[in-house]
């Protein structure tokens, strides 16, 4: 259903860490314009741990409103609560979104048994394509192929953001679910490779920063242009490493105010980007010719 550069936004923040609306508004017309595929509003890099369950549905609604149907809106709509994680996807749902995203629920550290049962129960009860979200190093769990497997039996889950950082584990999903599921990297540094591999697209950090170039590359990408797709990533690939030199979000917020877009706050307990990465992040951007 979705493909190319998928951009995990940013939330817009105040200083004083309260919402930016307009900042929203202005942020969704900069990926309408930089022909960004689609947006994922309140995932991880949205900081959805922060936000509160109002909070969570009032940006989903926004940036649905502010689309108005000219690019995708996936709403972030995981947690570690089963129950938790059906009822935004059905306030999401009911916002407008075209899909939702589901994290694996973390901290509480679930067998395969569980997520199997977690992702199912919400699929049963929320009828709206669903995309699975792995990514062990921030969830203390793993979804296991076998899994996906299993779970891409059923009709509205319809892909997953793998975020394991292991391009065996692409090129194992594409093998087994790729004629049932989108397979999206979710990592930018593998992301060029993962398309290349048989996958449908990436949900990016990068995106925010660079989104006319993400969409690029992965268009080149998807459609089996190795050097060219590989050339692009090269002048991202700075990008891909600064916007992690701290905990996601924390670079890319910083340098998403750098382009003037947000003022680039953040909630506690996460804080801004620390002053002597500041030209690690400005070099990358320069590089990858944003700045």
């Amino acid at each position: 259903m979705f493909h190319g550069s998928i951009v995990a936004l940013v939330t817009p923040m105040a200083e004083d860490g309260s919402l930016d609306m307009d900042a929203l508004a202005r942020l969704v017309e900069f990926h309408v314009e930089s022909g960004t595929d689609a947006i994922v509003s309140v995932g991880t890099t949205g900081e959805s741990a922060t936000l509160d369950p109002r909070e969570h549905l009032e940006v989903i609604r926004r940036t649905v409103q502010v689309a108005r149907g000219r690019i995708a809106v996936i709403g972030g709509t995981g947690a570690n609560s089963t129950s938790e994680a059906e009822e935004l996807t059905l306030g999401a749902k009911e916002a407008g979104v075209d899909a939702c995203l589901l994290v694996t629920p973390y901290y509480n550290k679930p067998p395969q048994e569980g997520l199997y049962q977690h992702f199912r129960t919400v699929a049963e009860a929320v009828a709206i394509p669903q995309i699975l979200y792995n990514v062990p190093g921030r969830t203390a769990c793993d979804l296991l192929p076998d899994t996906v497997d299993r779970l891409a039996g059923i009709s509205n889950i319809v892909g997953i953001k793998e975020a394991s950082n292991s391009l065996d584990r692409i090129h194992e999903l594409v093998s087994r679910c790729a004629d049932r599921l989108d397979i999206f990297s979710g990592d930018d540094a593998l992301a060029c490779e993962a398309m290349l591999a048989g996958g449908r697209g990436v949900i990016s950090v990068t995106a925010n920063v660079a989104p006319a170039a993400m969409h690029r590359m992965a268009a080149a990408a998807i459609a089996g242009h190795g050097d060219e797709a590989c050339s692009l990533n090269e002048t991202l690939q700075g990008l891909h490493e600064a916007l992690f030199l701290e905990a996601n979000p924390i670079p890319v917020k910083w340098a998403v105010s750098q382009l003037g877009l947000t003022a680039g706050g953040i909630r506690l307990p996460l804080v801004r980007l620390t002053e002597n990465h500041h030209e690690a992040v400005r070099a990358a951007m320069r590089r990858a010719g944003v700045l």
